[in-house]
């Protein structure tokens, strides 16, 4: 299974890096041909913290991911006027892959016609951009419909993470991905948080 995680200069290291840590989790409890990688528009990409990071695949590649997260960032808003980005992105296609967003990462599913009759979470500050694409925002944090998922706030991350490995391995791949990075003594309670935020949103349902 291939995952892209989408990560645009300024991107959230909260965002990206969370996901990309309890992805790998399941890659490395010996799921087959898991793969988790980054994308992104150039070679390199700096935080909005001054992290640098290497892209490990070229954004027209997500096509063929199995899944894709569209990561968060402050410059967002830049990404969505970007004729070239926006007109790679357009091959993303939830009819065959999983498309989630992070935070800001719901504006681009919203400029690109993805969340369309879909409501969305996403982080406060980007809330007013959204719905101004026309997209009806949730006070929550985590939600999908079908193929697309959304997460609002950083520690959101999380859900995401554990909705793509149920939907491409399996529930009790992603309760042990989240059980490993759950602080100590409070393991139970995180794992149970997020299977309550992320089961009544698969499809099909998992057990």
């Amino acid at each position: 299974m291939q995952i892209a995680i989408l990560t645009f200069d300024g991107f959230n290291e909260l965002d990206s890096l969370i996901a990309l840590a309890i992805l790998n989790r399941a890659g490395l409890n010996r799921v087959p041909g898991w793969e988790v990688s980054i994308a992104s528009p150039t070679r390199q990409v700096r935080s909005m913290n001054g992290v640098t990071m290497d892209a490990t695949m070229d954004l027209g590649e997500t096509w063929g991911a199995d899944a894709v997260i569209v990561g968060s960032g402050s410059k967002t808003r830049e990404v969505v006027e970007d004729l070239a980005i926006m007109s790679v992105l357009r091959g993303l296609d939830p009819e065959r892959q999983l498309v989630a967003a992070q935070c800001s990462g719901a504006l681009v599913l919203a400029r690109l016609g993805l969340l369309d009759n879909v409501p969305a979470c996403t982080d406060v500050t980007t809330k007013p951009w959204v719905i101004a694409a026309g997209v009806d925002v949730l006070n929550q944090p985590f939600f999908a419909r079908g193929n697309l998922a959304t997460a609002g706030g950083c520690l959101a991350s999380t859900y995401l993470a554990t909705w793509i490995i149920a939907r491409l391995h399996s529930l009790d791949a992603a309760k042990e991905a989240m059980h490993y990075v759950a602080p100590v003594g409070e393991k139970n309670e995180y794992v149970a948080r997020a299977l309550q935020n992320v089961t009544p949103y698969l499809t099909p349902a998992l057990t």
